[in-house]
């Protein structure tokens, strides 16, 4: 799904603007090091821009600070968490003071949200009645060709 150009432009200068606790949890779940799992950072989708998400879950994951308590922002976000559950995104809020007091318990709040179960990675599967973590890998300098 396409997003605005408007909403691209703020998308790239946000990713370069993060939050202390954008931060530390990216640190956290940047390089598929949270199970495998591929997110990405302010990510434009739609109207919105998603604090984290991970396509292969459909899951956006919202760092909610202070501001997300006061006036019409619980409505607004409302709203805004009923559109992508619309398209099928599921969305998880995770206040900021709990990312800064404990990130590493933030990244496996992600877990239990999504399941522990880790994603496959990318790539063929293997051979049938095969499993991959059994077999033994080949002495390093020895590649087999089949040519």
């Amino acid at each position: 799904m396409q997003a605005p150009l408007r909403t691209r432009l703020i998308a790239q200068r946000l990713r370069r603007e993060l939050t202390l606790p954008e931060v530390l949890l990216w640190l956290f779940v940047k390089g598929r090091r949270l199970n495998g799992l591929h997110f990405r950072k302010q990510h434009p989708l739609g109207p919105y821009i998603l604090d984290f998400y991970c396509a292969a879950k459909q899951l956006a994951v919202e760092v909610d600070g202070e501001l997300h308590a006061l006036d019409d922002r619980p409505q607004r976000d409302a709203v805004r968490d009923r559109w992508f559950a619309e398209r099928g995104i599921r969305t998880l809020r995770i206040p900021a003071r709990d990312v800064l007091a404990s990130p590493d318990g933030a990244a496996l709040s992600i877990l239990d949200y999504v399941g522990a179960n880790p994603l496959r990675p990318s790539g063929p599967p293997p051979p049938e009645g095969e499993d991959l973590a059994e077999q033994a890998a080949p002495p390093l300098g020895e590649l087999s060709r089949s040519d």
